[in-house]
């Protein structure tokens, strides 16, 4: 969940390391921190965002140093405070180390080292894992800074990405990961070390992804990657598929609004070589020597969190409606803990952006133990979900650097639309219907650039809600799940309470809640369900109920029922939900804009949750 970075070469590190922190900011904004060691060990720490850091650091010295780490925190153990911050030093200040994850038996360690004469300064879990390899280290003096970091890992619980330095072997960076991501960038000269590529890709295209169970110690000259059990492990270079220009602002006021209206783009890049209209097919390459297995499967369960999780209930909607094979959905972090009944005849499908969200691994992990099958559907090349997965595809949306997630969720749902269409060729559907679908489908791109076109009415819209403290969400069939997904970026961005449901579930308890300052944002468009979503407004509307819809063009009745309307263009209910999800991210990018929030680094969250 926070953001490591650490630079081991030829040039000065802390301007490095100061703007490796800026473009991981998105992973935690609690606090940060950075060391640096030339000669002796320096290092500044600051409560808050970066920008706090880097003030503080004007007018100190870092100059010289061509060696350091820095972090930055979402706390999970002990408050955001400038003692809690990384990096966490040994009593000595020879040791600074910085940490991504939970150490679950920190308790009892540092119950241990307090009784042997250790004095902590933070709350945190983290500063237990220093004060281990400090005492190791000098209960061996044989041992090097790797070796030590090695002994201390063998007595840790839990999940960890871990980067150390220390001024007694000046020339090295060694590094750990176990359930928490950590890339190595290849330089000329220099290496760079990251929680992900967003730091290094202005520097080296190419990369080593290290996986769960390894350490690797990094000089100047070169890297070497061995197990925790010191076994020498070959790794393969990654080259970067996007470049800086992806992950800068480019002219907007924020990463959620560019990356809002980068979907056209992503979608077509989506589609691009699967999608072959001309002869009615998808093309998957990376579920093509498993779709035999796939269509025989007796049920598919989707696990995921979040956003991913509103994706992968479009997907249950979509395979059913098209494959007709039985879907569940669960959500990763309740799939381990229930005991699920997952035999070898399941397939169990994982969705993560990052690949390497905690509970999603987890779940990931206990379904091939129980012998499903196991695909995966992810964002980043060579993320540990991509790795550990029998088979998967990826959604070529480009590096999203927004926390509230946009252009993430329509890749996932096309990538999960054109897995349907594939479990249904020869099964269940003719050859002439997917061809129908998919050019509905290819279509959406430039429907999706139509409504971005109301950016300017939505905002509009948006202003006359910005001050509401609560909002319903109301959807059927394929857009309930887009109800959801719009409730929950309403939270997320603006912290207005927001609740998603089925439009007939409204009478079922939320209908208590309406009255004349409540909005209920509802997807209207025209589809079997047109007529009772109809009736759903009406019962709002003799409440007092202040009613926004999404509806289809040319759709004349629903202006006399909403006060307010936004038009998209119509669409086969299938792929609607790509559409109508637009507006439910502009309305709330602007009610929180509006409202002075941060939209691309809400409080309290984080881009990529690696901790359980």
């Amino acid at each position: 969940m926070c953001g490591i970075v650490g630079y081991i070469g030829k040039r000065e590190a802390a301007p490095i390391l100061l703007n490796g922190l800026k473009r991981l900011e998105y992973r935690g904004y609690d606090s940060a921190g950075i060391a640096v060691v030339n000669g002796e060990m320096q290092v500044l720490k600051r409560k808050g965002s970066v920008s706090n850091l880097e003030e503080f650091m004007s007018g100190t010295v870092m100059i010289g140093a061509t060696a350091g780490i820095a972090h930055t925190r979402w706390a999970t153990h002990g408050s955001p405070s400038d003692r809690n911050a990384h990096p966490h030093m040994n009593v000595s200040g020879d040791i600074a180390l910085i940490h991504n994850g939970i150490v679950e038996n920190y308790t009892s360690l540092k119950k241990d080292l307090i009784g042997q004469g250790y004095a902590f300064t933070s709350e945190t879990d983290s500063e237990v894992l220093v004060h281990l390899i400090d005492r190791i280290w000098k209960a061996d003096p044989s041992l090097d800074l790797e070796g030590a970091v090695r002994q201390a890992l063998r007595h840790v619980e839990g999940a960890y990405g871990l980067c150390i330095v220390s001024s007694r072997e000046p020339d090295k960076i060694v590094v750990a990961r176990k359930g928490s991501p950590l890339v190595i960038g290849i330089g000329e000269g220099e290496y760079f070390i990251a929680s992900d590529a967003a730091p290094i890709v202005e520097h080296t295209n190419k990369v080593v992804y290290l996986s769960d169970g390894e350490m690797a110690v990094v000089t100047r000259n070169n890297y070497t990657v061995k197990t925790i059990e010191n076994v020498e492990q070959e790794k393969r270079i990654t080259e970067l598929d996007f470049s800086l220009e992806k992950i800068e602002k480019g002219g907007y006021e924020h990463f959620m609004l560019k990356e809002i209206f980068e979907q056209p783009e992503v979608m077509r890049d989506v589609m691009r070589g699967r999608v072959r209209l001309d002869e009615g097919r998808i093309q998957l390459g990376g579920i093509e020597d498993y779709l035999d297995r796939l269509k025989q499967a007796k049920r598919i369960v989707i696990c995921a969190c979040g956003t991913s999780w509103h994706a992968g209930l479009i997907g249950e909607y979509l395979i059913e409606e098209f494959a007709r094979i039985p879907v569940e959905v669960d959500y990763a972090s309740e799939f381990r803990y229930r005991n699920p009944i997952v035999t070898s005849d399941d397939v169990v499908i994982v969705i993560s952006q990052s690949g390497e969200t905690a509970d999603t691994l987890a779940a990931l992990r206990l379904a091939k133990e129980k012998g499903a099958m196991v695909m995966g559907i992810c964002n980043v090349v060579g993320s540990t979900i991509a790795r550990e997965t029998l088979c998967g595809m990826y959604t070529h949306a480009g590096p999203e650097v927004g926390v509230a997630s946009t252009k993430a969720f329509t890749a996932q749902v096309i990538v999960l639309f054109m897995l349907a269409m594939a479990l249904s060729k020869g099964r269940t559907i003719s050859h002439d219907e997917i061809r129908l679908y998919l050019r509905d489908l290819a279509d959406v791109p430039d429907k999706v650039a139509r409504i971005l076109e109301q950016n300017d009415a939505i905002k509009e819209i948006a202003a006359e809600f910005k001050d509401a403290k609560n909002a319903l969400y109301l959807g059927r069939g394929f857009n309930f799940p887009v109800a959801l997904e719009g409730a929950l970026k309403l939270k997320e961005i603006s912290y207005i309470h927001a609740e998603g449901y089925p439009a007939a579930e409204m009478k079922h308890g939320p209908i208590a809640l309406i009255d004349e300052d409540m909005p209920v944002f509802f997807i209207a468009t025209r589809d079997n369900t047109y007529t009772k979503i109809i009736s759903n407004i009406e019962e709002v509307r003799s409440r007092k109920g202040r009613v926004i819809a999404i509806a289809s063009e040319g759709d004349s009745e629903i202006g006399r029922l909403a006060e307010h309307v936004i038009y998209i263009p119509q669409a086969s209910g299938p792929v609607m939900p790509l559409l109508t999800v637009i507006p439910m991210q502009l309305l709330a990018y602007h009610i929180a804009t509006l409202r002075g929030c941060n939209v691309d680094r809400p409080r309290n969250l984080a881009k990529s949750v690696t901790v359980e």
